[in-house]
């Protein structure tokens, strides 16, 4: 009897563990192999043209093979810069036409460039989610931009307040100054040169200091010195975040325990202690009611609009309607990495474009001295800049600092003439957009800023062709802070100098989160 009960229970046990291995085996094979083709074979159904799906790594080897020969080398002086960019996107448009689809890794994604649809996906952000995010990527920033549904709705009515016009009024001051601190060194630089009147240097290195520091006062009222730390980890962390996205992901790698992976946590756990305790130290001052707690810096007013949702009219509302400490954490590691990264790139590519069209770099000279003379910018006297506003719209056409989006379907969902299953990313290629010519015309991948003469709307013919921050009601939301920011930076520099390429300027445009220059921007500047 006893024998037959531990015949029948191993009996059992040895069926339980052939069940959980059919279903894991059944579930990879599923993961690596037939979801994609059945995936694969609704998008062809729809018209769609791509290469056929291969086993796990779908198109990533020839992506990185790609990319890896087009960094390899500078490109001729020209803004026809999505081949060097994006060579393996290029191509496919190039041999399948816009409406294609990519494979990255087991996960198709389908080419959108038609701008009725990117309107329409822009406008039902339901429907079309940011993807979500795998965990080591998450280790560089999550907050606003990265979150959907209830959530996002309820960080962006916290986080509005403080990026309204007149609370970026109150910024510009903090603006002036981190930009002045970085001409005073140029200027110094000048005048210790051979000649005392202009000198080589590369302005890349200086840009994200200043815009760097520009965050650190705006954000946390602390100078550049004591945000360092948190701008130094930062950047490092994205360049490993991007030599993630370039491979596989699989499920679990984040707990084994590699070099990459363990300096990564490392890096997370600085950043967040830096910023535990400014936050801290912030919320204790508030508690005790520190006029200077709610200073209008962006940490203040962060906390002062979260400390509201929860207590509006002496009224407690529900606990989750405000944003814990880890919300605050991510969001500021978001102000931090998003507003230094967008405004830095935007003005870098804002030089050499000017030093490439000095007939433009001398229009908004003698603009920004019509409305300035030498007297430091103001804020009102920055909405007048017609001309430099024209100037850092086509710079953000031609080179936008996110050259491409990506949105996920999470159920089977109409698109336009598509019927797009649940499963599929898209790929809204703003940098392909930015330069279609049946959009912008035969001169599209020109330097045109007359394009923008009437503003806007004009310059697209009201279709959404023209997405350098997103579009719709998730656009981003310091797209403001990044304009106003720059326009004060260009009149600086434009009061105080001219500038052109130095011989020595290679034109390498990359992506590392942002579109950078892969060999910095070497310029020749000119005391005035």
């Amino acid at each position: 009897m006893g024998f037959w009960v531990y015949a029948t229970s191993s009996t059992v046990f040895v069926g339980l563990i052939g069940i959980v291995i059919t279903f894991w085996v059944w579930s990879v094979l599923n993961w690596v192999w037939l979801r994609p083709k059945k995936l694969e074979s609704f998008l062809r159904r729809q018209g769609l043209s791509g290469n056929s799906y291969r086993l796990l790594f779908g198109d990533l080897k020839e992506r990185s093979i790609l990319f890896n020969q087009a960094q390899s080398k500078p490109m001729n002086l020209s803004h026809d810069i999505a081949p060097r960019v994006f060579p393996f996107v290029h191509r496919m448009v190039n041999d399948h036409g816009k409406n294609c689809f990519e494979w990255i890794g087991s996960t198709p994604r389908v080419n959108i460039s038609n701008p009725e649809e990117l309107k329409d996906i822009f406008t039902r952000y339901v429907d079309f989610q940011k993807p979500k995010l795998n965990p080591l990527s998450k280790l560089l920033a999550t907050g606003l931009t990265t979150y959907n549904d209830e959530k996002w709705v309820r960080h962006r009515r916290i986080i509005n307040p403080a990026f309204h016009l007149q609370k970026l009024k109150q910024m510009v001051p903090a603006f002036a100054l981190s930009c002045s601190e970085i001409i005073s060194k140029w200027e110094e630089l000048v005048v210790s040169s051979k000649d005392g009147r202009s000198c080589e240097l590369d302005v890349w290195p200086y840009l994200q200091n200043m815009t760097a520091d520009v965050i650190s006062r705006t954000a946390f009222g602390s100078s550049y010195e004591q945000g360092r730390r948190i701008f130094q980890l930062q950047t490092e962390i994205a360049q490993l975040v991007i030599t993630i996205t370039r491979s596989i992901y699989i499920p679990g790698w984040r707990f084994v325990p590699t070099k990459m992976n363990n300096r990564m946590k490392e890096i997370d756990k600085e950043i967040k202690a830096l910023l535990k305790d400014m936050i801290n130290k912030r919320e204790q001052a508030m508690r005790i009611g520190d006029a200077t707690a709610t200073k209008d810096d962006l940490l203040g007013m962060l906390l002062e609009s979260n400390f509201r949702e929860i207590q509006e009219d002496g009224n407690y509302i529900q606990k989750n309607a405000r944003m814990s400490i880890e919300d605050v954490i991510e969001e500021c590691k978001l102000f931090y990495f998003a507003g230094q990264e967008t405004t830095s790139v935007l003005l870098v590519w804002t030089l050499v474009l000017l030093s490439m069209h000095p007939n433009w770099q001398h229009r908004a000279r003698e603009e920004v001295l019509h409305v300035f003379g030498n007297k430091q910018p103001d804020f009102d006297g920055l909405a007048h800049l017609k001309l430099v506003n024209m100037i850092l719209n086509e710079v953000l056409r031609l080179y936008p600092p996110a050259a491409l989006l990506t949105r996920e379907v999470y159920k089977e969902t109409r698109l336009g003439n598509l019927t797009l299953p649940a499963g599929v990313e898209l790929s809204l290629p703003t940098i392909l957009v930015h330069r279609d010519t049946e959009l912008w015309g035969d001169d599209a991948t020109e330097f045109k800023p007359e394009r923008f003469s009437e503003g806007v709307s004009k310059a697209t013919y009201g279709r959404v062709c023209f997405f350098p921050f997103g579009w719709g009601p998730r656009i981003c939301i310091g797209q403001n802070f990044a304009m106003v920011e720059a326009k004060m930076a260009l009149s600086l520099i434009l009061q105080k100098f001219t500038f052109e390429l130095s011989p020595s300027y290679a034109h390498a445009p990359f992506t590392i989160v942002t579109l950078q220059p892969q060999f910095g921007a070497h310029i020749i500047l000119h005391k005035r």
